[in-house]
This record gives structure tokens, sequence and C-alpha cells, in this order.
């Protein structure tokens, strides 16, 4: 399976360190420094989650030149805070773009779903001969459930707002260097972590029962298990930790992802941190690698890697040999 073309909706609107300091009453540079904010994307009213996920797949298949009648499956990999409750955004999106030929399903593993998507993609594609093009595409606006006052919720002070899409195709099988291979995909689960993050019954804004258990047990396993799932993805598509050269990381606090990187030996200018954008779910991938595109940081034949992790909890990677995706 080939990543064929990748697509972004940033909303035009963002809430600055200073606007993150003013609601939570923490010091400016200590959102700056500790939290790793200098901005992130706002979603506006309009901008709903399958709004920002329309434009980004629509800016997605326009890069392909792929006409939507031609996409097979549609999977929704936004957050599970949509226009609507108990609501498949999957198939609003299907139809607003008009994905005629193609059936839709929401996929819903928090921050990691692009990744968890990529590898049911390219699993549908490997068993059903019917599937050669699938479209992944989510928005979030997770801001809106995050009371800024709650500071047991703190470390989920840089959730910010936007859309993402991808596309994948079976690939030819004398496919050359010019495709963007799919390569192997790791995941971890915990449900040990399932109830630490919830919006209790009622409520409308996210919090954590006992903030102070949370960390002492996730602390010990969490960077751990992201090593285990980045090497794994890497060792399992026939390469070394010493290879990889781009990590698409998702934002978390500056001291964490540096964790990351010195557990799997990377150099920092292997990755890209999220200063202006936050954390905004699954499409902190993308951002990455589009990013990193533009600096010129990934070339062909480059072994990249994607890796997140959603609370429940969910570690997740997917390795790719690059081509020339758009």
């Amino acid at each position: 399976m080939a990543l064929v073309a990748t697509g972004l909706y940033i909303p035009a609107n963002f809430q600055t360190a200073q606007d993150v300091a003013r609601a939570t009453g923490i010091p400016v540079d200590v959102i700056r420094e500790k939290f790793g904010i200098m901005r992130k994307p706002r979603a506006t009213e309009h901008e709903t989650a399958s709004f920002m996920a329309i434009q980004a797949a629509r800016r997605c298949l326009e890069e392909a030149g792929q006409d939507p009648a031609g996409v097979d499956m549609v999977l929704w990999t936004g957050s599970e805070h949509k226009d609507h409750y108990v609501w498949s955004a999957g198939i609003k999106v299907q139809h607003e773009l008009g994905c005629v030929n193609a059936w839709a399903t929401d996929v819903a593993s928090r921050c990691a779903t692009n990744i968890v998507a990529l590898k049911l993609a390219k699993d549908i594609i490997r068993s059903d001969p019917r599937v050669n093009t699938v479209l992944l595409a989510g928005g979030h606006r997770t801001t809106d459930l995050i009371d800024l006052t709650n500071q047991n919720t703190r470390f989920m002070f840089n959730f910010s707002d936007a859309g993402s899409a991808m596309l994948v195709k079976r690939m030819p099988p004398a496919a050359g260097s010019g495709w963007t291979e799919v390569l192997e995909t790791a995941v971890i689960t915990d449900g040990a972590f399932s109830e630490d993050v919830i919006i209790p019954p009622g409520r409308k804004f996210f919090d954590v029962p006992d903030p102070e258990g949370l960390k002492q047990r996730l602390d010990p396993v969490s960077m751990r298990n992201f090593a285990k799932v980045i090497r794994d993805a890497v060792e399992g598509s026939g390469y070394r930790l010493q290879d990889i050269g781009y990590l698409a990381l998702l934002h978390m606090k500056r001291s964490a992802h540096d964790t990351v990187l010195r557990e799997i030996g990377l150099a920092p200018e292997k990755s890209i941190y999220l200063s202006d954008y936050g954390h905004v779910g699954a499409p902190d991938q993308v951002i990455s690698l589009r990013l990193a595109l533009e600096r010129r940081l990934i070339h062909r034949g480059d072994l990249v890697v994607l890796a997140s992790a959603g609370i429940g909890y969910t570690w997740a990677a997917s390795a790719l040999r690059w081509g020339e995706v758009k």
C-alpha cells in the first residue's frame, strides 16, 4: 500500500501562549518552555469536526488528482467529539466529497487514530481485491472539551483544532521508488488507564479523577511503550532504529518529546517540535510530515516513522519508505 497524498485544514484563528497563560493562571514562560506552546489553532463556531475533515480531504484529493468517485472506502480519523452526539461522521464526509462508490466507517483510537487507520486500510486492501483506494479524513476540535481552569487536566492544555487527510492506494506490483510505501505498524493498548481520563456523565469537559495516581502509573511505561512501538514498526519493516530518517511525532511537553528521541537514539534535527500547532490529535503526524517536506528534511528512500499515543491508552507507530508523496 502506498501513501500518495496528504491534506490539511488549519483554522485561521489561534490561541497564543499569552491567551493560555491568562486562562490557566500559569506563567507565560512556563506555557512556552514547559508546555511547548507558542500558539495553537482554535476553531471558530462554523468550523465543525466534519467541516475541517472535508476541507482537508478536498485538498488531499486535489493534490493527488483523484476523482472522488474512484475512492473505494472512507475512514473517519477525527475525534469522537463530532458535530452531533452518537453520529457517524465518515458517512457525512463521503457524501460531501462525492465519493459515491465508496463505503465509510469511523475509526476511534483517540490521538493514534491516523496510525491505526493506516493499518486497517492496508489490511483491508490486502484482504479485499475490490478496495484499491482509501481516504483517511478527520477533524478535531477537542479544545471544546478542555476546561483551562482545571489543573487536573493541565497536560491537555496543549489541545488544539484542525483537520487532516491521507490518501492511500494499492501499490502496483512493479511500483518503483516513486511510491511512498506504507510498511509495518505496531500498536500497544493498556486498558489499565481506560478510566483515568474521562468526561464524567452529564459534564462537557475532560477530567482526571486521580491525577497523581495517573502520573505515577503512566510515567514509568509511556516512554518505554513509545520506544517499543517505534522499534517494532521499524524492525518489522526490515530496518534498524538508526535507519530512521525522520520521525513525525505528536505534540507533547518538550521534555517528553526529547525523551522519546533519546530513547530511540534519534538526533533532534530528525523531528520537528510542533510549538506553533499544539496537540491537534491524529492530524499531528500529517502536520509534521508537511512541515518536514517544506523544510526538505525528507528525501526519496528515507525511512519515515509516524508515532503517536491516545488516552485510554494507545501507543502506535507506522513506518513508511518515502517516495514522492505530494
